[in-house]
């Protein structure tokens, strides 16, 4: 009956809400957590692996649990594998040892709008009227952020590497999309699962662990001058800002529309800066907060914006659910 099933529909939505932002403050911890560790005198491409290959390991059952996608969807999952986890962490982690956390993540948050220019551009596809002022309102707000009119004063390569990780991230959407349509989707913790084994494999080769200085991990990194075991942030990043961010994140999006679920996503970078803010001690001005909030203004738009009626369906308009939700950006 309608009476009995409308309770357990909201408090569905109530769950899915707050896994949502749940999974939202996992992943935004995960550049506050990876930054002490770079500064104590790890590589950040030593972090990444550690972060890869530790949730790759936690997240082994689900993949032998899954290996049909193997067979099924082996171009999704190497896609998954090179650009959402190897591609946008590697990215980012390089990024934050040189400028802001929350300065990398919102330069990151341009990857709707790179998708949207797929779209337009490259695939030659309309998009709404609404999506192209998410852009705009992407693109400005990044101008802010970077504080363009004092001539770049965060470095040239960070900025870089964190566009390099929106490129990663929209390439993803990009092939995500591709399978969009298919009723037979693949689950979503399966091709996680097998994206992080492929991610960790493609950074052995990269990264090659075996020449990290594995001495500061047992030892201490300072956050903002305080002492934390570096074990304690590894045991952050790999099971709360990887795996548990994922599985609410996957268990959200079932709960509740993408498009619910990214407006929820977007607070990861919020939660990121404010984070690195209070623990960390970096502190963004106000013309760069004002940048943030156009940013993810921006990203929402882009991400959540109808396609024009009776046109083809954009990539980031609302058409069919993806395979997955957006990926973590800094998963």
């Amino acid at each position: 009956m309608p009476t009995s099933v409308r309770p357990r529909h909201h408090a569905g939505k109530g769950v899915g809400l707050g896994l949502a932002l749940l999974s939202a403050i996992a992943f935004g911890g995960s550049g506050v957590a990876a930054k002490p560790l770079i500064e104590a005198g790890l590589d950040p491409l030593h972090v990444v692996w550690l972060r890869v290959a530790g949730a790759a390991l936690v997240m082994l059952p689900l993949a032998v649990r899954h290996r049909a996608l193997l067979r099924r969807r082996p171009g999704l999952l190497a896609g998954f594998g090179l650009l959402a986890v190897a591609g946008v962490q590697a990215c980012y982690f390089a990024a934050i040892a040189r400028i802001p956390v929350g300065v990398a993540l919102l330069v990151e948050y341009l990857g709707p709008a790179l998708v949207l220019g797929w779209v337009r551009f490259v695939q030659r596809r309309p998009v709404t009227r609404a999506a192209a002022v998410g852009v705009v309102l992407a693109v400005g707000g990044l101008a802010c952020v970077v504080e363009v009119w004092a001539g770049l004063g965060f470095d040239v390569w960070g900025l870089l590497l964190a566009l390099g990780a929106a490129c990663c991230q929209c390439g993803y959407f990009v092939l995500s999309d591709q399978g969009s349509g298919d009723r037979q989707a693949p689950d979503p913790l399966g091709v996680i699962a097998y994206g992080l084994l492929i991610g960790a494999a493609v950074l052995t080769v990269v990264a090659r662990p075996w020449s990290m200085d594995w001495s500061v991990l047992a030892g201490s990194a300072r956050m903002d001058g305080t002492p934390v075991a570096a074990l304690v942030l590894l045991a952050w990043i790999v099971l709360i800002a990887t795996v548990a961010a994922y599985v609410t994140g996957v268990v959200a999006v079932r709960r509740l529309s993408p498009q619910v679920a990214g407006v929820v996503a977007c607070l990861e970078a919020v939660l990121a800066t404010v984070l690195a803010w209070i623990l960390l001690g970096e502190h963004l001005s106000v013309p760069q907060l004002v940048g943030g909030v156009l940013v993810l203004a921006g990203a929402f738009i882009a991400q959540s914006s109808a396609p024009a009626k009776g046109s083809p369906t954009p990539v980031a308009g609302g058409g069919p659910e993806p395979v997955l939700s957006r990926p973590g950006t800094t998963a």
